[in-house]
């Protein structure tokens, strides 16, 4: 009897704070019409400081989902927790967050996969899934991003991309066959520099310095010509190896929700793999890139909109940081 990862429930939560491009202007050099030319953003949140944090928003994330899929926090086995900027350097968010749930004991995981975080996460869930191991996974990515970015012209670049925020699903066995039909992953270390925090950080072999900081060395620096041309590429090859591999065409797909890193990607994407507006998702223009956090806050606005009904075929594809990039199929 084969086991499969049905996706039982979904849900969001973004901070209150909504900063708009022309809030920006009062930083840096900058407009809305150069930002939405560029990127597609309109507007961003950003995390209200001594409130939300990447775990208890991942926790209100969470209890949505679990509302949705009518289950207790107490059903759940595991935890999968997606995220580039946990609370602390460790411990990781996924124990902060089974804390916030009040399910102690159960194990609980972190992935560091920057923008495929979510669909790295989904995997792994599916996996545990699969082997019987675990029959109810909750899967996490949450993000607290604008206070690495400088809003400044030295950190223009990175800093009006990105946003703060959360999402999660809740996958649980199923025998019918629905649910999540495949996963791809894949990752380039030659590309990991392109897109990347140095410090702090042991590669650079030296301990932070005033001069540093001053000097904007701790800030996030990004190609971003370079990770556009490899995105480009990469987002359409990874869905069709997703289609491939259960012998679909992308004629086949109810939706599309691409990581939400720049909407000129996501359009480039539709165009080469000729998608019908109807056929894709995106919500960039409110949040920005929320990272690993993109996908399942796109999904569960995705649901409430009735965007997705039973038996429709849903495909998540990202690429990000590392580079690292991924695809999932799933039945709903």
């Amino acid at each position: 009897m084969q086991l499969h990862s049905q996706l039982l429930g979904t849900g969001h939560y973004v901070p209150e704070q909504i900063v708009t491009n022309n809030d920006l202007t009062a930083f840096m050099e900058t407009s809305d019409a150069w930002i939405q030319e560029r990127t597609g953003i309109k507007e961003r949140r950003f995390f209200k400081e001594g409130v939300d944090t990447v775990s208890n928003m991942g926790a209100k994330a969470a209890q949505m989902a679990l509302a949705n899929a009518k289950i207790e926090a107490k059903e759940i086995d595991l935890i999968v927790f997606a995220t580039l900027s946990p609370d602390y350097a460790f411990p990781g968010a996924g124990v902060l967050l089974q804390c916030e749930l009040g399910v102690p004991n159960i194990p609980a995981l972190d992935i560091r996969q920057q923008c495929a975080g979510f669909i790295y996460a989904l995997s792994v869930a599916d996996q545990f899934i699969k082997t019987g191991m675990y029959k109810t996974v909750l899967v996490v990515g949450s993000e607290i991003q604008s206070n690495i970015m400088e809003l400044s012209d030295r950190g223009r670049n990175m800093a009006v991309i990105f946003g703060d925020g959360a999402g999660a699903v809740v996958l649980k066995a199923t025998t019918e066959n629905k649910g999540v039909l495949s996963t791809h992953l894949h990752a380039d270390g030659t590309h990991a520099e392109e897109l990347m925090l140095e410090h702090p950080g042991s590669r650079s072999k030296t301990r932070v310095t005033t001069e540093m900081i001053e000097n904007g060395a701790l800030l996030p620096v990004m190609n971003g010509q370079g990770v556009f041309k490899q995105a480009v590429q990469k987002f359409p090859e990874v869905i069709k190896e997703a289609l491939d591999a259960n012998n679909l065409q992308t004629t086949d797909i109810s939706l599309l929700i691409p990581h939400q890193a720049n909407l000129r990607i996501a359009e480039y994407v539709q165009k080469q793999l000729k998608l019908e507006d109807h056929q894709v998702f995106n919500n960039i223009q409110k949040y920005g890139n929320t990272t690993a956090a993109s996908i399942p806050i796109a999904l569960s606005e995705a649901v409430q909109e009735g965007r997705l009904k039973s038996g429709d075929l849903l495909c998540l594809a990202a690429f990000g940081s590392g580079f690292v990039w991924a695809s999932a199929l799933v039945r709903y």
